[in-house]
């Protein structure tokens, strides 16, 4: 049983210098824009506007750090979120996208402190190319990737299971590295933190 003790934004930043400091484990967030990222990290932390939830997609255009404090049969932990910008559907020029793709490949491919990456996919659209190519690059650089499928509510409850099959294969992955997530009916939050803090193990102990 996972108990949210406490939630808190830590800073913004768009290059390594205005990264966090301290030796909390860290785990991102990417995913295209208007997937439910905000809305997933909210129900992971138990807080409804701990990251604002916009209409616009492709709001998000910083590196935006928020720490967690949780309780896991009697063990408290720490554990640094990182929210980045969606991709896919941001109004933005070709110089602006270029920067937030330096941005996020020298965060991704540098930040030491980077345990778990989750990679976000709609259930019910499925992943896009961009999905694909994100996928492929996190494996590439040897990133540990948790893949959630969010909006799973969107979906009969008899066809869900069938629905995450479907995509872990499609994605080439062991059907337990893909896990239905809802933030409406607040389903997948338990089983979020626990392949998480399973992939941590003692580096989130506090």
């Amino acid at each position: 049983m996972i108990k949210l003790i406490d939630a808190r934004f830590v800073i913004t930043a768009v290059e390594p210098k205005g990264y966090p400091t301290g030796h909390a484990a860290e785990v991102a967030f990417v995913g295209r824009s208007n997937v439910g990222k905000s809305s997933m990290i909210n129900a992971l932390t138990g807080r409804k506007k701990l990251v604002r939830v916009s209409n616009t997609p492709g709001r998000t255009r910083t590196l935006n750090f928020f720490d967690v404090e949780l309780e896991r049969k009697g063990v408290r932990h720490v554990v640094r979120l990182a929210d980045l910008p969606g991709y896919g559907f941001a109004k933005a020029s070709k110089a602006e996208r270029a920067q937030w793709e330096t941005m996020i490949t020298t965060y991704l491919e540098k930040r030491h402190h980077l345990e778990a990456v989750v990679s976000i996919v709609d259930a019910e659209i499925g992943p896009t190319p961009e999905d694909h190519l994100t996928l492929d690059y996190l494996q590439d650089k040897g990133r540990r990737v948790l893949v959630v499928a969010t909006k799973i509510d969107r979906i009969p409850k008899a066809r869900r299971k069938p629905r995450i099959q479907a995509l872990a294969q499609e994605l080439k992955l062991p059907l337990e590295a893909v896990l239905p997530f809802s933030s409406t009916e607040k389903l997948g939050v338990e089983e979020v933190w626990e392949s998480l803090l399973g992939v941590f193990g003692k580096a989130t102990r506090v």
